[in-house]
């Protein structure tokens, strides 16, 4: 049975879906089985792939009871698939909010999925609603990625109270699965100081591996890359590598590598 993550963090700009692009894209290549599915309704991690104007998409399945396996689209990576978003994501939440169940509403939808994926990964809008909602409630564990910058930290405590509260009262396996630093950067003394202040307030809960700012990691979706196919070795690449090997070691994983 496969790990379902959800990456979360209702401040934008955090480098989340990067990561679930390129977290996915590396499980990959270490011979995990992957599945992104994009709950974003600006559909960043499915351009990001090279995809656009996907139907069915994620909408679908939540809204108008599509078959989930009708709905996931391969990537140009092998073991690397995704369950589109589209622009129509937008109307979801107001759709949803009537309807008996709405928050598990995707749980249900993908819980027969989970046998044949090593990870799912989950990206969040950056928002609290019910999307999200959905995202906490279908998945067994929450990466949060965290900027190495000023006001990393807020917002967080209402991340935090949204997150126990799902676990309250409506999945009481949920748990942190770890906390990543994205964009730091080496020369300034603020990235460090942040990185203090959040290893102190999370503890091991928080990645060894830091993800740097990086120009190619910023340029590689705008070409519908992820940072392998884009470039194999810059320093945003070999670092989400290293992520993967932890990902994969906190949940006694093992893999050899068959990227590019």
């Amino acid at each position: 049975m496969g790990k379902t993550i959800s990456l979360v963090n209702q401040k934008g700009g955090v480098g989340k879906t990067t990561t679930v692009i390129n977290l996915g894209a590396s499980l990959a290549y270490y011979e995990q089985k992957c599945l992104i599915v994009d709950m974003d309704p600006q559909a960043n991690a499915t351009s990001g792939l090279g995809l656009s104007n996907i139907y069915p998409s994620v909408y679908d399945i939540l809204v108008k009871e599509a078959n989930p396996r009708e709905v996931i689209r391969s990537t140009d990576t092998e073991n690397l698939k995704i369950m589109a978003s589209d622009i129509s994501l937008v109307g979801a939440e107001v759709e949803l909010v009537q309807t008996k169940g709405r928050e598990t509403q995707l749980k249900r939808k993908i819980m027969s999925l989970k046998s044949d994926y090593d990870f799912i990964l989950i990206d969040a809008p950056p928002s609290l609603g019910l999307l999200t909602v959905n995202t906490l409630v279908a998945s067994d564990s929450v990466l949060i990625p965290i900027q190495a910058e000023f006001y990393a930290m807020e917002g967080l405590g209402k991340l935090l109270h949204t997150i126990r509260s799902i676990q309250r009262e409506l999945n009481s396996r949920l748990t942190i699965e770890g906390v990543l630093l994205t964009m730091y950067d080496t020369r300034l003394n603020l990235s460090h100081e942040v990185t203090e202040e959040v290893r102190k307030y999370f503890g091991e809960k928080v990645y060894n591996v830091i993800i740097p700012r990086n120009v190619k990691l910023a340029e590689a979706p705008s070409y519908g890359k992820h940072i392998f196919a884009y470039d194999n070795r810059s320093r945003g690449a070999l670092t989400y590598k290293e992520l993967a090997k932890e990902v994969m070691e906190r949940n006694g994983k093992t893999g050899t590598w068959q990227g590019i």
